[in-house]
């Protein structure tokens, strides 16, 4: 028994053991593979959506600050063309032009100069005095003597304030001149520094040599800027990417482009941090979400196979009990046929005993015993023969009572008495009550009809619930109440009621009182089968029973029973008893 019970611990362990692990192969697999799939793409596609955007932002300020400087160049290019030295005075042909531009463009333009080959401005209208301002040194002035235009960097100049200067070369009167415009750094600078994303991404302009155009907070350090005179890597206005890191160790994403009619290029600047907020944070949503799915998996994987084991043994367990059940049900079965047969072969010899004690009785009464009846014993002979007699009888009446209700043939239907049925069974168990000082006691209403039933299904009935009443009250006695009459609702039925002062029966237990292997019995006293045959037998007469106790107070079964087979059958009786 012990090595039984260790074997089977141990298989409820193994079992346990491999529960687990299918869970957690079943669980953790496709919810990481789909977690790193959908993880990945996510980001991926997230970056690229990001990418896109700031790209087709710095795209669109490039274009603005290239169609700028496009419209400004145009503007002094056709003031070139309109210039005529031997028809106008050169400074009322910048001063008049200047005006036009003033209130065309507010302060955009600040001044219009032209100076000669040889770098000297002989014409001048601003704010400033640069008259006869010598430019022949200026970085501006000789690359725009060799180009037909040029817009030079931003810087501080004689003037010492920002600003660059778009230069035209004009050819006047055989020879070459320079119209030249100063372009207002502020309205210039307004297109960039507008240019906000999130926190901390901004945008400036450099030029070929990383020098800032524009204001901006930040440090700029030539790292930053991919080769600016390497122009492949701007074709077809593309944008160029690039994940940097600054001396403080901040890591950030620099995004450039090149501008078209200058070596300028507009560079935007955002945090990491920053730029992938949202992403990052959505990733650490999804982390955490997976985390806690894998605490629920864990949590599942080690509780649901202790609950699956625990409700394996416990099913085990009933099934052991069934099973001793069926064994005792099996051997209260051969002790009935070995009871019958013992009644059966008890039965010959008693028979015998009455028939031999009635020939006694016959011979005492002829002639040649005559003398023998004068006797003082012969009074008590017959005495003792009318005892064998009436006592033989009462055998016999006991086994015939033992055989028929144990015939297993006497199932066929018949008109039965059910009073009649009643009184057998009660004198049948008589002596069980008065052992355990239990009272019996009939009402039968002796009016009731018969009724087409099996008479040993009914016996069995009415055996098993006075057997359950008397067990119930063996260890304080008691009363038993049988009674019958007709039904009061339903007129073509019979009410039977057997009710006992007993303990009672626990109202969780009622419910499962007619189930099959029920029983609060000890193990060994009852199978749990009594009441479940009962019902069974009683819904195939086409009647109905039921149940009602209280626990300390006794317990009341009821059953009703169609007079004919044709009688409605199962219907919802009602209180008769």
């Amino acid at each position: 028994m012990e090595e039984s019970l260790t074997d089977r611990k141990l298989f409820y362990h193994v079992l346990a053991r491999k529960i687990t692990v299918l869970i957690l192969v079943v669980s953790f697999f496709p919810m990481t593979l789909t977690t790193g799939i959908l993880f990945y793409r996510f980001h991926l596609t997230y970056t690229d959506k990001i990418q896109a955007h700031i790209s087709e932002l710095v795209q669109k300020h490039t274009q603005n600050i290239d169609s700028f400087l496009e419209e400004k160049l145009d503007n002094i290019q056709y003031l070139a063309r309109q210039f005529d030295g031997n028809r106008q005075s050169p400074q009322n042909f910048l001063q008049k032009h200047l005006k036009l531009l003033k209130d065309e463009y507010g302060d955009v333009f600040t001044d219009l100069g032209l100076v000669d080959e040889k770098g000297i401005q002989f014409a001048y209208e601003g704010p400033f005095r640069l008259e006869n301002a010598d430019y022949s040194k200026a970085e501006w002035f000789v690359k725009a003597m060799d180009k037909p235009f040029f817009i030079s960097d931003v810087f501080a100049g004689l003037r010492g304030h920002p600003h660059f200067i778009i230069a035209v070369k004009v050819q006047s009167n055989g020879g070459s001149y320079i119209l030249r415009s100063t372009i207002d750094f502020g309205s210039f600078n307004f297109l960039v520094e507008n240019i906000h994303i999130g926190e901390t991404g901004m945008a400036f302009i450099i030029n070929s040599k990383g020098q800032l155009q524009t204001q901006t907070n930040v440090k700029l350090k030539q790292s930053i800027i991919p080769s600016m005179l390497d122009r492949s890597c701007y074709n077809n206005d593309e944008t160029v990417f690039a994940k940097k890191q600054d001396a403080l160790g901040n890591k950030y994403l620099c995004v450039t482009s090149m501008l078209k009619n200058i070596d300028w290029i507009m560079v935007f600047r955002q945090d990491l941090n920053d730029a992938f907020h949202d992403l990052w944070k959505t990733q650490f949503l999804t982390l955490v979400i997976f985390v806690f799915g894998c605490i629920a998996i864990l949590s599942v994987a080690f509780t649901l196979p202790r609950n699956i084991i625990r409700l394996i043994s416990s099913a085990d367990k009933k099934s052991e009990v069934m099973n001793k059940q069926v064994v005792e049900s099996g051997k209260l079965a051969t002790i009935g046929e070995l009871a019958a047969g013992i009644a059966h072969e008890i039965n010959n010899p008693v028979a015998i005993m009455v028939e031999e004690a009635g020939w006694i009785d016959d011979l005492l009464g002829e002639d040649d015993l005559k003398d023998l009846r004068g006797s003082d014993n012969f009074d008590e002979i017959k005495r003792a023969l009318d005892q064998i007699n009436t006592q033989g009888k009462r055998c016999k009446e006991i086994t015939h009572k033992l055989l028929s209700f144990a015939r297993k043939t006497d199932s066929t239907i018949n008109d039965v008495q059910i009073n009649d049925s009643i009184r057998e069974i009660v004198s049948f168990t008589a002596q069980m009550a008065r052992y355990n000082n239990v009272i019996i006691e009939e009402n039968l209403n002796d009016e009731i009809p018969y009724i087409q039933i099996s008479p040993s299904e009914l016996q069995q009935v009415i055996l098993n619930l006075l057997n359950n009443a008397i067990d119930a009250m063996e260890k304080s006695g008691g009363t038993i109440k049988i009674e019958t009459k007709i039904s009061e609702i339903e007129k073509d039925h019979l009410a039977i009621s057997i009710e006992d002062n007993g303990p009672g029966i626990p109202k969780d237990n009622l419910d499962r009182i007619f189930d099959p292997f029920f029983t609060t019995k000890a193990v060994g006293k009852g199978t749990g089968l009594g009441l479940s045959i009962c019902y069974g037998i009683i819904q195939k007469m086409g009647g109905k029973i039921d149940v009602h106790s209280q626990v300390g107070v006794g317990t009341k079964f009821r059953i009703w029973l169609p007079f004919q087979d044709d009688s409605t059958k199962n219907r919802d009786i009602g209180t008769d008893i």
